[in-house]
């Protein structure tokens, strides 16, 4: 079993891989670096970091090696000639991509029997590390729970969510995929709200309201689509459509960009037709996954 300062290496010095970094370094393992490119991680190096002449050094200094670097092609590109370095060590790759990729690199490191996890951070740099970070891994069981105190010092909410080694990038991208639909759906508030001269920060503060109202409608929401039941009792979709279409024309009629919403209609409206409309939002999933 790892030691509570068992070594790391980090491959890759990005503004996430500098963040990884630190994080194991604040929590006591010695930590070993290598960049693809010179010039980074002075910083890591003035706290006590060690940078590696090589890639193969860097693999060679610890036995968990954490690879965080652009995407997947990057790190097949790095770890290609590293196969016989990284025998009888475990090849942790934070790198965000698909689950088909994720597959392919644990494919090749399974062809050289390499332990692998993959993984994904879900919070910006600045949260690395703390309590509240969330990381999930997938791939070699023996190797998370192995080095699972090791690689919590990124982040105290580190789950293991199967030996699948693409589960880790559905989670991302799932929860990527929500994020980057409610960020946007926040910037196209603000702008139907500033259309009518409103200031976004005048606004802003009662969003709050809705992001409340949120953890509740997802837990309920995840529930009725893995029942295949749609009780909607409370606000059917027959009528949250027709507000949809009424933020629509709104928007239209001031002259913003209406394609999100019109998508969200088109989704709601052939959910409708499949005979959804007495159901709640969840049915739209019936229309996202028969769009026929």
């Amino acid at each position: 079993m790892p030691t509570e300062n068992a070594s790391v290496t980090v491959i890759g010095l990005g503004a996430m891989g500098q963040a990884l970094a630190g994080a194991f370094l604040d929590a006591g393992h010695p930590t070993t670096l290598w960049n693809r490119s010179p010039g980074k991680g002075d910083d890591l190096v003035a706290r006590g970091a060690l940078r590696a002449a090589s890639s193969e050094e860097a693999v060679k200094a610890s036995e968990l090696i954490v690879v965080s670097v652009v995407d997947h092609d990057a790190v097949q590109a790095i770890v290609d000639p590293l196969a016989d370095a990284l025998q009888g060590r475990v090849l942790v790759n934070l790198t965000s991509d698909t689950p088909e990729r994720s597959r392919e690199v644990a494919a090749w490191a399974a062809e050289r029997s390499i332990a692998y996890l993959d993984g994904a951070v879900m919070v910006p740099t600045p949260v690395v590390g703390t309590p509240d970070a969330l990381l999930f891994h997938s791939g070699s069981q023996d190797a998370f729970e192995r080095h699972e105190s090791t690689l919590k010092a990124l982040g105290g909410n580190t789950v293991f969510v199967g030996t699948d080694p693409g589960l880790a990038a559905v989670y991302d991208l799932s929860l990527l995929d929500f994020f980057y639909g409610s960020i946007s759906g926040l910037v196209h508030a603000f702008a139907l709200a500033k259309a009518d001269g409103v200031k976004a920060v005048d606004i802003a503060p009662y969003m709050n309201t809705i992001a409340q109202i949120m953890p509740p409608i997802a837990e309920g929401t995840a529930a009725n689509i893995d029942a295949g039941s749609y009780p909607g009792a409370e606000a059917n979709l027959g009528m949250m459509a027709a507000g949809v279409r009424h933020i629509l024309h709104a928007a239209r009629t001031r002259g913003l960009d209406v394609s999100h919403l019109e998508s969200i209609t088109s989704v709601a409206d052939r959910a409708i037709a499949k005979g959804h409309a007495t159901g709640d939002w969840a049915a739209t999933y019936e229309a996202i996954v028969n769009q026929d």
